[in-house]
């Protein structure tokens, strides 16, 4: 036979694997759901869960022991703010953590008895803020009310202690410096534009994972010796049997991809900077090393629940590890090593910092070249694993023959 009808044969049969895989992703409900319905389902879920970015009238408790003309103008200015709601007057603080503990407020605002003394005395006073820090929003919401209202009527007292004799001089006097807040990469200050976009590209990596996982575990369990290969003569090479089956779950991500990239934050109104030309540049490589990091993980897959436990567990680990929800300075040495392994980790920070922050592709070439080194990495090692599975089929075969 000559080399042209060779690859003539090698491009059927991994056509032929490219469409036993397909069916697969269609007859398996598992597959199905976590490949298409997934993806399409549970950023819109979470998406719409977090779509307000803030939290609004939080409740709180307050207990005042100072029953001073200053201590209700604190209430009261708390209470006008859009983030607090004052729902009850508590008489002790033991009654205060009871309605924390019961989830009828989020926070307590405790004021002493010698507030208004110390006040009238020209001495600093103090103001115990407790916060349910289950809620990072909440506690956010009840901190930055209670410290606005106290900077507040701090400005009033020094007005009032000034003695000046224009608005100008009250200006200067409260405000010496002025200071412009501008948020960067997060007009809103909110929690879905920060961490919602780094979330759509972890559920490409995981859902690949679970659903080439799933198929693998059907594919071990339908076989009498348990083998993930079958036994036919289309499975006949390595580069074959990956390149069908890598060729299947990226059509299909392909779609996925780009919903969750352009689509989703387009619905949601999250921030995109990023023209199509440099998405494509990062979605090629990153979903090429998900397939093939996806196909490395599923030979270590015996059982089809078993690819379910190892990556639902390290999902939000791996969140963590991308430095999105916790800064990238403050992971240890060791953990970042970790972190290289899965391919999130540079496809998130890459997606935020074009996307995001409006970064060039000049920007993130590290993480470009990362990718690029795990699909190369990667697809060595489902070449290696799945050589290993194709012998371990003839052998059988050799022993049932």
């Amino acid at each position: 036979m000559s080399i042209f009808h060779k690859i003539i044969q090698a491009l059927n049969d991994a056509a032929y694997i490219w469409r036993q895989e397909f069916k697969q992703v269609l007859r398996d409900e598992g597959v199905l759901i976590f490949c298409v319905i997934v993806p399409l389902v549970y950023p819109l879920l979470y998406s719409w869960v977090y779509n307000n970015e803030t939290v609004r009238e939080v409740p709180v408790v307050v207990v005042d022991m100072s029953h001073s003309h200053q201590s209700r103008q604190f209430i009261r200015m708390c209470d006008a703010s859009p983030d607090v709601k004052v729902i009850s007057h508590a008489l002790d603080l033991d009654e205060a953590k009871s309605l924390v503990s019961r989830q009828v407020a989020k926070g307590i605002y405790y004021i002493p008895e010698d507030f208004a003394t110390k006040l009238n005395r020209m001495e600093q006073s103090t103001i115990s803020v407790y916060c349910d820090m289950a809620l990072m929003l909440t506690y956010k919401a009840i901190y930055q009310t209670a410290m606005a209202v106290s900077t507040k009527m701090g400005a009033q007292m020094q007005v009032a202690l000034a003695g000046n004799y224009t608005a100008r001089e009250d200006v200067i006097t409260v405000s010496p410096l002025e200071v412009e807040e501008v948020p960067m990469f997060n007009p809103q200050g909110g929690y879905g534009t920060s961490v919602l976009p780094a979330v759509l590209m972890l559920i490409i990596q995981q859902t690949l994972a679970l659903g080439i996982g799933l198929a693998a575990g059907t594919a071990r369990e339908s076989n009498p010796d348990g083998d993930l290969v079958p036994a036919h003569p289309a499975y006949s090479g390595i580069y074959r049997i990956v390149g069908g089956k890598a060729l299947c779950y990226l059509m299909v991500y392909a779609v996925m991809g780009t919903y969750l990239v352009a689509v989703v934050p387009k619905l949601f109104g999250f921030m995109q900077l990023a023209p199509w030309q440099n998405l494509m540049a990062l979605m090629v490589p990153y979903l090429l090393a998900c397939v093939f990091f996806g196909m490395t993980v599923s030979c270590m897959v015996r059982y089809r629940e078993n690819v379910i436990l190892l990556m639902v567990f390290i999902s939000l680990p791996l969140l963590f590890l991308t430095g999105v929800s916790w800064p990238q300075s403050n992971i240890p040495g060791a953990w970042q090593g970790v972190s290289w392994i899965f391919p999130s980790t540079f496809g998130v920070r890459a997606y935020l910092r074009l996307n995001s922050m409006g970064a060039s592709i000049g920007d993130v070439a590290f993480e470009l070249r990362c990718l690029w080194v795990q699909v190369a990495f990667y697809f060595g090692m489902a070449c290696l694993v799945y050589g290993h599975q194709l012998r371990e089929t003839r052998r059988h075969l050799h022993i049932t023959d």
